[in-house]
């Protein structure tokens, strides 16, 4: 994993909602943050983890036992 690699609260928070298997607007609402800000951290997840896409990323976490 890069340097790059430390995640923020919010995201650590975002990808166990995303494992838990919530929507973008479910994980909004949870955190009462706008859906933009949710796919903000997605993004910032995917690049943090050198993931191609949200299935590798909970791979990604699981793996680091993030999840």
């Amino acid at each position: 994993m890069p340097e790059s690699f430390l995640l923020t609260t919010r995201e650590k928070e975002v990808l166990r909602l995303l494992a838990e298997g919530a929507t973008t607007k479910e994980i909004a609402q949870k955190l009462s943050i706008a859906e933009p800000t949710v796919r903000k951290h997605r993004e910032n997840l995917l690049k943090k983890t050198e993931s191609k896409n949200t299935a590798h990323l909970i791979a990604s976490g699981i793996k680091l036992g993030l999840i």
